[in-house]
């Protein structure tokens, strides 16, 4: 396996066609292990995954911390991204979105004070906040760039017109929502939209939560704190419908000789040289198997029997429980 470059916006930013998302590691999943992260961040890099998705909400705040302890060594390896926006409590409560200048400012220089590190290189915006202008926000962010703090800037969830209006101000390199085989959304209008702005696509949950690996049968194979307890696509008749759409990948990935996760990822690569990947894993043996993806051969029939498989819309229940609902796209 040789980990492929791919370039993520117009203004230069070039990262590793697969990226790993660093959450779980802190919180949302059961069975975290700060010794296995830190040695699977290292294997990572060492595989030649550059890009390292993170947030300051992710812990909350511990996430950071722990990203920038594995790096402390090998920054000059490593494409950083974080996020600001979703304020959380010392105890985890949340307290809702913000973008106004002041909070981005605070923000940025928490988040760099916990990474351990001079700049960001992707900073986004991880929820767009309804009553700050996005243009307040994206002046904010600009002038971070400015100040040396931040190298490119990125939006997570916004609608077209926010993206828009965002990239008037200062060229945002990356837009970053879920896109996977069970959530096709974006393939209506956020991805026409950055395609014509030559903006990047990095997606996140590529692997429906763990749910296109072929591991979950139940509920009950969750922990009691696994967040996804709390999504409808895991909940009631959902879980038996979404399990069928998932057979029918497994039976697939079967005939191609690799896992359900590794054509899932596959797939998603094939859909363009300017989406990455940000499959997030805890444990070294899972990132190895999703980088191994890049070397699964995807043809212009399986993309059309996976069509008829999992078209847009296919999966059951909503992405999020409907308060979280209430942030996307816009």
């Amino acid at each position: 396996m040789t980990m492929n470059t791919r370039k993520l916006g117009s203004q230069g930013l070039e990262v590793s066609a697969l990226g790993l998302g660093c959450m779980g590691m802190s919180e949302f999943y059961s069975g975290r292990n700060e010794a296995e992260a830190i040695a699977t961040i290292h294997r990572a890099l060492e595989l030649g995954v550059t890009l390292l998705d993170t947030a300051d909400m992710y812990g909350p705040f511990t996430n950071e911390i722990l990203v920038g302890k594995a790096i402390a060594d090998r920054r000059d390896r490593v494409v950083l991204a974080t996020k600001f926006g979703n304020v959380r409590g010392r105890n985890g409560e949340f307290l809702g979105i913000r973008g106004d200048a002041d909070y981005v400012r605070q923000a940025c220089d928490a988040s760099l004070k916990r990474l351990g590190v001079d700049h960001i290189d992707l900073y986004y915006q991880h929820r767009v906040d309804p009553d700050t202008p996005i243009e307040e926000t994206v002046g904010a962010m600009a002038d971070l760039v400015q100040a040396g703090k931040v190298r490119y800037l990125g939006l997570s969830e916004a609608a077209p017109d926010t993206i828009r209006r965002a990239h008037a101000v200062h060229p945002i390199t990356a837009l970053q929502t879920e896109y996977s085989l069970w959530s096709r959304d974006p393939e209506d209008e956020i991805l026409p939209t950055v395609r014509e702005l030559g903006i990047g696509y990095v997606a996140y949950s590529p692997l429906g939560r763990g749910f296109l690996t072929g591991q979950i049968r139940h509920i009950e194979d969750l922990a009691e704190d696994d967040h996804r307890r709390n999504s409808p696509r895991f909940q009631g008749e959902n879980v038996q419908k979404n399990l069928d759409l998932v057979a029918e990948i497994e039976k697939m990935a079967r005939e191609k000789n690799c896992t359900p996760s590794q054509l899932a990822l596959a797939w998603l690569l094939a859909q363009g040289e300017d989406i990455v990947p940000i499959p997030g894993t805890k444990k070294r043996t899972r990132l190895e198997e999703n980088v191994a993806a890049l070397d699964v051969q995807i043809t212009a029939e399986d993309c059309a029997r996976i069509d008829r498989i999992l078209p847009p819309g296919a999966a059951a229940g909503e992405r999020y429980a409907a308060p979280q609902m209430q942030a996307l796209n816009r």
